[in-house]
């Protein structure tokens, strides 16, 4: 996933990249009884700002609201609560999805907060805070008219997907399996979003969207008010989704964490998350590289 990761129309064309200051979360001076337990590294403290690397086009994990560079989304709105316990604001700039890992330890921001599951492989470069379980689901034409119903049934179809995704690893490895049972390829469709990815469903030149489950749920009740996709089975290979954090950055993790595990303890946790109607994804804990251990 990127959540295994993708909902509804990316509001932004890929490659764009957006510095927004969305003051999210209570001043620094206002820092709760989170913070004062768990410090913040220095630098971090000192500004009262905490920055946030996202793949903005991602509904309902984090999106542009329609006509505007106003963020929102179930993520977003996490983010904010975790600010608030922690005393800091937060900032979130618009990077693509496959190149967000390289750019957190370029410096340019000090979390990433985009729908990204924690799995054991990414765990070798990135630290992760768990807060939310979310699996891949396969979008389809409303009725299904190619008779999909688990990513077995893809072989020899074309199929959509966001470039270097959960699901994009997730579809090689099924399309190799295709051929070890001597049936055809997938013809897998690559974009850099997940919204040019699911275009080419609409247009017709994919059977199948493939995506993280809220994505996929989020799509087949908002696009044509419901009337023209629908999800196909069961989501499958559900783990869950991490705050991203530098390896190097212990002392950062655990004020995340905390900060977290506050916003659950609270009761906001659950809130935000019935809001954005994604309550199934909900999880009690905030665990550290909780990823090696989903399966």
């Amino acid at each position: 996933m990127h959540m295994l990761r993708s909902i509804g129309a990316r509001a932004v064309a890929a490659g764009t990249v957006l510095a927004m200051a969305a003051a999210i979360g209570a001043p620094a001076s206002a820092a709760s009884s989170t913070a004062a337990k768990v410090a913040l590294p220095a630098a971090i403290a000192k500004a009262g700002v905490v920055r946030v690397g996202s793949h903005i086009n991602y509904p309902p994990a984090e999106f542009y609201a329609a006509g505007s560079h106003k963020v929102v989304g179930f993520e977003y709105d996490l983010m904010a609560a975790v600010g608030k316990h922690l005393g800091t604001k937060m900032t979130w700039t618009d990077t693509p999805f496959a190149g967000i890992v390289p750019a957190l330890y370029a410096g340019r921001f000090d979390i990433i907060v985009t729908a990204m599951s924690d799995t054991p492989e990414r765990e070798k470069r990135v630290t992760y805070v768990d807060y939310f379980l979310a699996g891949s689901s396969i979008l389809v034409k409303k009725g299904n008219p190619e008779g999909i119903h688990s990513i077995d049934d893809l072989c020899g179809k074309a199929v959509d997907v966001e470039l270097a995704t959960s699901e994009d690893r997730q579809l090689k490895a099924a399309s190799q399996d295709c051929l070890a049972k001597g049936k055809q390829a997938i013809s897998l469709l690559e974009f850099d979003s997940d919204s040019g990815a699911f275009e080419q469903l609409k247009i017709g030149r994919s059977v199948a969207h493939v995506t993280d489950f809220p994505v996929a749920a989020y799509l087949a009740s908002s696009e044509a008010a419901g009337n023209a996709y629908e999800v196909a089975g069961s989501q499958f290979d559900v783990s869950p989704y991490g705050i991203g954090i530098r390896t190097d950055q212990p002392e950062l993790a655990k004020a995340i964490q905390a900060g977290l595990q506050a916003v659950i303890d609270s009761g906001e946790y659950a809130k935000i998350l019935k809001k954005w109607n994604v309550s199934q994804g909900a999880v009690t804990k905030a665990d550290i590289n909780g990823g090696a251990h989903s399966k």
